[in-house]
């Protein structure tokens, strides 16, 4: 049986992220939608990826993307209806494409029925005991209950009309649940047996590293004891009894879990808690050999004790294209340096980028895929007064934000009516339509790359080994003698012994592997 299609088609799964407000649009109002995305089902089975992961796709007043949710059993009108995506799911199982969602348990959205009750009730209400609701300090509680910093820029406390403060580790319009609670936990139970029972084949946990807080509210204190709100030994109770649930279903999950810690993230990750965790050190990493050697090799430690796969993951709807992150002097990944107008080679982002699609692919685990990344697309410079992403008002302006990544996919030639975000105007050259009949294209190159790494054996999940090169190159073996080579080098690297050439990211010179390409090979 093909690991797609096995109960374990997760631990070898390709997997595409869909951001659904920019990924089609089906009803011609510049906002991608259900209809878009049932549309553009055959194009996704003809890329050959084995599951969906959809950001969001609920009730939302989107202060922050869709991440404050409303209501979770609401689909939000601009996207369809919860009928739409019962069909969505059932279609693209027909197609062999597993269908994952996105819960965000931090937090809700302030427009939530259950805010709404704890502002109406006041202070010392039960409804506010779902929250973390606290009195202010100073003489007449007009300071904030503590300093804890925010995950954005800004403040993480915001006071109401009778005095109290509540609690937003985001934005204000973002406020914090209690997870000390048992309603809480009752309703997200609830809110996942929801969606199994639509034919959800699996969770991904937005912020999941930040559920419980220390109720004494100590101060953040770098380097001294425990962090108050990230990575506390609670959560694992939380995870157990998710887990459980999902078990009833042979439902899986996949957690969004940022700690340098390779101990304390593997915690996650042991047999009756998350399934996967996304891997943000390969992400982060900058286009290097030996770093990237360090990485893989600090990846796979930390998952062998737990069992667990690893996932490789190039960029998301949170962090700077690939193509323009591989085309800039800093190659690696780091909110806090992002800013306007850094020069960017892309060609050399884009040749990097091939030869990283077909790195990551080849490496052992599950691949998640970001929507427009088989189409090469770079990061878009917004006009400012286009801007919507809250990071970028929240650190004053300095940082661009994460509406770069997030521009409506192009198609055709032509763009989308008036897209919510603006498409660049050169982007007729990364058309779909153009890229399907041009053999040398990204697009191309994923195709390929993917029905390679469905059907034949040696990807997925499984063992490594390295094999002995030069100096700024990297190879290793799989199963059934698959090679993976890349050249980081500036001088042409000779290909090992092999029977066959699979697939390479770029032409070879002289039967020599340039820099910033990479092959696969059959021994």
């Amino acid at each position: 049986m093909a690991a797609h299609e096995s109960d374990d088609w997760w631990r070898s799964a390709a997997i595409y992220q869909v951001y659904v407000r920019s990924f089609a649009d089906g009803d011609g109002d510049g906002t991608g939608d259900l209809a878009g995305v049932r549309a553009k089902l055959p194009y996704l089975a003809e890329l050959g990826v084995d599951a969906l992961w959809f950001t969001p796709w609920y009730l939302s007043p989107l202060a922050d993307g869709g991440y404050d949710v409303a209501d979770y059993r609401v689909i939000d009108p601009a996207f369809g209806t919860m009928a739409e995506a019962e069909k969505l799911i059932a279609e693209a199982r027909g197609l062999g494409i597993r269908t994952i969602v996105d819960i965000v348990p931090n937090h809700m959205s302030d427009q939530h029925i259950w805010f709404q009750a704890a502002l109406a009730a006041g202070p010392g209400s039960p409804e506010r005991e779902l929250f973390h609701f606290r009195p202010g300090r100073g003489e007449h509680g007009e300071l904030p209950p503590n300093a804890w910093p925010s995950q954005f820029a800004g403040e993480t406390w915001t006071r109401v009309e009778d005095g109290e403060w509540y609690l937003h580790l985001f934005t204000p319009q973002q406020p914090d649940l209690n997870w000390a609670h048992p309603a809480v936990r009752r309703e997200h139970a609830d809110v996942l047996r929801f969606w199994f029972e639509r034919g959800v084949a699996g969770v991904r946990i937005d912020s999941a590293a930040l559920l419980a807080k220390d109720p004494a509210l100590p101060e953040f204190v770098a380097g001294q004891g425990r962090h108050p709100y990230i990575d506390l030994d609670e959560l694992h109770d939380i995870y157990r009894s998710w887990r459980a649930v999902a078990d009833e279903y042979g439902a899986i999950f996949v957690g969004e879990v940022w700690l340098p810690d390779s101990e304390r993230f593997a915690r996650y990750l042991r047999p009756d808690e998350l399934h996967t965790a996304f891997n943000f050190s390969f992400l982060s990493c900058p286009w290097d050999a030996a770093l990237l050697r360090a990485s893989i090799d600090d990846t796979l430690a930390e998952h062998a004790p737990v069992g667990a796969p690893a996932t490789w993951v190039l960029c998301n709807h949170d962090v700077t294209r690939t193509v323009t992150r591989y085309g800039r002097e800093d190659t690696g990944f780091d909110f806090a340096t992002k800013r306007f107008g850094t020069p960017t080679d892309l060609a050399l982002g884009t040749r990097r980028a091939r030869a990283a699609a077909l790195l990551s692919l080849a490496l052992p685990g599950s691949v998640y895929l970001y929507q427009g990344e088989e189409l090469g697309l770079p990061e878009a410079d917004i006009p400012v007064d286009r801007i919507q992403d809250p990071m970028h008002f929240r650190s004053g302006g300095a940082d661009p934000g994460r509406d770069g990544c997030r521009v409506p996919l192009p198609w055709t030639a032509e763009p989308w009516a008036t897209p919510w975000l603006p498409q660049p105007a050169d982007w007729a050259r990364y058309a779909a339509d153009r890229q399907g009949e041009d053999p040398s294209s990204m697009l191309a190159l994923y195709r390929r790359a993917l029905r390679i790494h469905r059907t034949q054996q040696g990807f997925g999940d499984g063992e490594l080994t390295w094999l002995d090169v030069p100096d700024g190159v990297l190879a290793f073996a799989r199963e059934g003698g698959l090679r993976c080579v890349v050249n980081f080098a500036d001088e042409p690297a000779r290909l090992p012994d092999h029977r066959t050439l699979l697939l390479a990211s770029g032409p070879l010179a002289d039967g020599l592997l340039p820099r910033d390409t990479a092959v696969w090979l059959r021994a």
